[in-house]
């Protein structure tokens, strides 16, 4: 049988070390149901999901809401919307209690006298031609002066197959205005013409994104087996899919057999009573998803099958590295 111990080198035992204890236990929040941007194949919208329950204005209800989370085991808040920044009361519910991370558009900027050191990631879904296509306006422009230099903010870069031989552009801007990026691609819920990817472009994606972390190693959170995985849509020979995804909602999981899960992962919408059945959204064909969070967490609840060699136990060390880091439990 093959042991951790086995399989590591000191270096490599060293970084397990770090991060074998961390325990993550997250779930999803709507926080509201409405937006200031209208992104073109935004899930939330384009399932209908803004529309499966009326948002709690009660802000009490939100401070005892958060409190039962706690006690169900969440450590792990993950903020969403709509634009979790219209409501920074609700965020805060959250903020005075547990780790939290706020995803945003940007274009409100989080005050730091209230949220110090809150996670933030700014959603960004390409040059600015991309961005008035798919959102409307160019929100780098608006958010990087809202966060430039912000340590504890960096960009959710979503790319599209029209960015391709265009990433080196955007993640040089972000260096230049001192913040980090993070790469996923674009799940195109709304099949906006043109934005939907064919098997030679994520080929393509792949190697450039690989390119981006090597001349960037110092902007760019990522690694190359999640780029493997995110591209490929395959783990260890696995396809992801319904039958693999880890972030389905405990109560409406039917799968039989169970796959490696989130525990007790739940998303709930903004009554915080209705519960969504995963981290994107029910009218998703769960083959062609490529939310980056989803295929993160699909490597780290399947440690055991990465201990099949040296190398694939390297990549799933990689991949949870790269988990923490998002979320703030390691340095950068």
């Amino acid at each position: 049988m093959k042991t951790v111990s086995s399989l590591l080198d000191d270096h490599w035992y060293e970084r397990y070390k770090r991060i074998s204890k961390l325990n993550f236990r997250s779930s999803i929040y709507d926080v509201t149901n409405r937006c200031n941007l209208r992104c073109k194949g935004c899930f939330f919208f384009s399932s209908g999901e803004h529309e499966a329950a009326a948002e709690e204005n009660d802000i009490e209800k939100w401070h005892a809401f958060v409190e039962k989370e706690m006690e169900r085991g969440v450590n792990l808040a993950i903020l969403i919307g709509g634009e979790p920044t219209l409501c920074l009361d609700r965020i805060e519910a959250f903020y005075k209690r547990m780790p939290t991370f706020c995803a945003t558009n940007g274009l409100i900027k989080v005050p730091r006298d209230r949220f110090p050191d809150m996670m933030v990631g700014l959603s960004l879904w390409g040059n600015p031609e991309d961005e008035a296509t798919l959102r409307g306006k160019d929100t780098f422009k608006i958010s990087s002066a809202n966060y430039a230099g912000d340590p504890h903010t960096y960009y959710l870069y979503t790319i599209t197959p029209k960015q391709l031989g265009k990433t080196e552009e955007i993640i040089r801007k972000i260096k230049d205005v001192g913040l980090k990026v993070h790469m996923q691609l674009l799940s195109n819920d709304e099949g906006v013409d043109g934005f939907s990817w064919k098997p030679e472009e994520l080929i393509a994606i792949r190697d450039e994104m690989d390119a981006m972390l090597d001349a960037y190693r110092e902007t760019v959170i990522s690694c190359k087996y999640y780029h493997e995985i995110i591209t490929t849509g395959q783990m260890l020979g696995r396809p992801f899919g319904w039958l693999e995804c880890p972030s389905v909602t405990i109560s409406k999981d039917n799968r039989e057999p169970q796959p490696k899960r989130l525990i007790n992962f739940i998303r709930w919408s903004s009554d915080l009573q209705t519960m969504h059945r995963c981290c994107t959204s029910e009218t998703r064909d769960c083959s062609t998803c490529k939310d980056g969070a989803a295929h993160m967490s699909w490597v780290m609840v399947n440690k055991r099958a990465h201990m099949r060699s040296t190398k694939d136990f390297q990549n799933w060390i990689e991949v949870y590295e790269m988990f923490a880091k998002l979320y703030q439990f390691i340095p950068w």
